[in-house]
């Protein structure tokens, strides 16, 4: 049903554009307008304006503009309908409908939202279960246990499913909702082999209702209270067109305004955490709920600040494995913190045995920025083992090269040098170099997006677009040679635990391939390994493509071979490069890196030419910096190294 306009036009009487855009960003003034950093693109300074005056948003670095409906528009990635009714939500206007939306659109709209009528039902059942015998006996009993409140339990609505097969379905048929809207929730599971037949997802269960940033239920997760060690501790909703786990935060609804109030998230990982939490009265947090930290969900964390603290469980073994996530924090322009609590300790038991005030001091004392967490937690390895030193500095460095802040990177490099007792200058070319590794995995030369979008047959001879063609890459051998290695002895095994492929892509994992063939080649590859294949030649002789298949059997015939007689008869045996795949893999990927190098310096020498004066200092910089690594690189293969190679 399609919404009449004198609703539309009372929503934008009667919206206001600082509240609506609050709800997501904090906003401060400055002069007459009010300023954020941007939600819709990673910043570090503030480019995002709202004016009150005029009733319209402006994002001056990536140009996204408009009113109150646009931006719940481009936030929530809505459509005008669904915009609309947010806003009429919010604001008590009572929504009116016309019948002229598009059928699919209506079909759209209304499959969302009976989603949302069975999952909100759901979670009132579940609710109330805690009233009944088996409910507060189990459910109730385990709530107050973990010290949950009356307060805390409504809440966050927490709940009990029934142990039995169909108490929510029978409940929710005789409530009017047909199986089919169920199985789409993920409330209910159709029997193998018994097509119609359905029973209770979650069944003798304490319910963890999760909240989207408006309120709403969207999905459970569940935990057992039976030691049947057959089933999962824990079970969640799978994916539905409301639900996409990677975009959401456990306990957002209820820490946003917290969160904007103090400036600062801390993020677990587990429901009980967050609960915990709040009654020793920090509110501002929320958890990834045991999954992996997606960017989505840091995109939501920065929508209301840019502070944030990670707590974690005192083990080595769950911190080693959760570091990525600090990288992936750095890189999406958020300030990181951590903290670290005591052998076997977590949010929620240490929490409830410090008490509020015990806790929250332990918060403030033990919180450590990124650069001092790290160095300590390589600290006890590292003190009397130069090599692992040295990968414990290459791992600082490396978390620093992902904040984008130059100035917040000068400080943590400076910073870190001292802590580490090393020379600042040292530290700033192995983090140089580092940047300009990742620059070179976002930033292909302008080259190399013309080469990647171009077709195949571009770059081969007797192709129509060749003469099209200006630019040969000076990489086009190394990156054959590479392929050539992978067809040829991928398979193999360069040491005792490692195969020629596995150390190759490692190698290469930043590196953007120049040459399409051989792109699409290192894509058919990787391919094979995502199905468990090791692929040999023959897997590419299988592939649909002439000039594919032609490529590979050059690869794999010999140009030449030595006579059988030589080592025979004359007792002269030739080295062959199957004779140590450790030196010909590595080699490889030395040359490579090499041409790569020499590339990126020679079309910074073009740059140079065109620079403007104040610009040259710090191209020349660069330019020494990318001749000084392709001299090591050199120098490793043996080469002679003339002043400008």
């Amino acid at each position: 049903m399609a919404i009449s306009n004198q609703t539309t036009d009372k929503v934008r009487e009667q919206v206001d554009i600082e509240e609506v855009v609050n709800d997501y960003v904090p906003l401060k003034r400055k002069g007459q307008n009010l300023w954020a950093c941007c939600p819709f693109h990673q910043e570090t300074t503030p480019s995002f304006s709202v004016s009150p005056a005029k009733q319209i948003y402006k994002c001056f670095g990536c140009g996204k503009a408009g009113d109150p409906i646009q931006f719940i528009m481009d936030i929530e990635g809505v459509g005008f309908t669904e915009a609309i009714r947010h806003l009429a939500k919010k604001y008590g206007i009572e929504v009116e409908e016309e019948n002229s939306l598009d059928p699919a659109d209506i079909q759209e709209y209304n499959e969302k939202e009976s989603l949302y009528i069975a999952l909100n039902y759901a979670k009132d059942f579940f609710h109330k279960n805690l009233e009944s015998g088996e409910g507060a006996s189990i459910g109730l009993s385990y709530f107050k246990e973990r010290g949950f409140d009356p307060a805390t339990i409504e809440k966050f609505e927490l709940g009990y499913s029934l142990d039995g097969w169909d108490h929510l379905l029978n409940k929710a048929k005789g409530a009017g909702f047909e199986e089919s809207n169920l199985l789409k929730a993920g409330l209910i599971l159709e029997r193998e082999n018994k097509p119609g037949n359905f029973y209770d997802r979650f069944r003798g269960r304490v319910m963890f209702p999760i909240h989207n940033l408006s309120g709403k239920a969207i999905a459970f997760g569940a935990r057992i209270m039976t030691q049947d060690k057959k089933q999962p501790k824990y079970i969640n909703s799978p994916e539905t067109v409301i639900y996409h786990k990677s975009d959401v935060l456990y306990g957002i609804y209820q820490a946003k305004q917290s969160i904007r109030q103090t400036d600062k998230c801390y993020l677990v990982e587990g429901y009980t955490d967050v609960i915990s939490m709040h009654l020793a009265g920090v509110e501002n947090v929320v958890a990834s709920s045991g999954t992996s930290l997606t960017e989505s969900q840091i995109k939501l964390i920065k929508r209301f600040t840019d502070q944030v603290t990670v707590l974690y469980d005192g083990d080595d073994a769950g911190i080693n494995a959760s570091l990525r996530g600090i990288d992936m924090l750095l890189e999406g322009g958020l300030n990181v913190k951590a903290v670290v609590f005591p052998p076997n300790e977590d949010p929620d038991s240490f929490a409830r045995k410090s008490g509020k005030e015990g806790f929250r001091k332990f918060l403030e004392k033990e919180e450590k920025d990124f650069i001092h967490f790290k160095i300590d937690l390589f600290a006890k390895d590292a003190a009397e083992d130069p090599i692992k030193k040295a990968e414990a500095i290459r791992q600082v460095v490396l978390s620093i090269s992902k904040v984008p802040d130059p100035i917040i990177r000068s400080v943590y490099a400076k910073e870190s040098a001292r802590l580490l007792g090393m020379e600042e200058d040292i530290l700033l070319t192995e983090l140089n170099r580092q940047l300009l590794k990742n620059q070179q995995k976002s930033k292909p030369s302008k080259f190399q997006k013309e080469a990647d979008s171009s077709p195949i047959e571009a770059l081969l001879p007797g192709s129509p677009e060749e003469e099209n063609i200006k630019i040969q890459p000076r990489s086009f051998k190394e990156e054959r040679e590479l392929i050539r290695i992978l067809i040829n002895y991928g398979f193999e095994m360069v040491s005792e635990e490692m195969h020629v492929c596995e150390y190759l892509l490692e190698e290469i994992k930043d590196l953007n391939f120049s040459t399409p063939i051989y792109q699409e080649l290192l894509g058919h590859y990787k391919n094979a390994l995502r199905q468990g294949l090791l692929p040999k030649f023959d897997y590419f002789l299988k592939i649909q493509n002439t000039k594919i298949k032609q490529e590979v059997i050059d690869m794999i015939a010999p140009t030449r071979e030595v006579s059988k007689n030589w080592e025979t008869k004359h007792q002269i045996f030739s080295k062959r490069e199957s004779d140590d795949l450790s030196e010909t893999t590595y080699k490889a990927s030395l040359k490579l890196k090499s041409a790569y190098l020499k590339r990126m310096r020679d079309e910074l020498e073009e740059k140079i030419k065109l620079a403007k004066e104040d610009e040259i200092d710090a191209l020349l910089t660069m330019h020494m910096e990318l001749t000084q690594l392709k001299s090591q690189i050199d120098r490793e293969l043996g080469n002679v190294v003339p002043s400008k190679n």
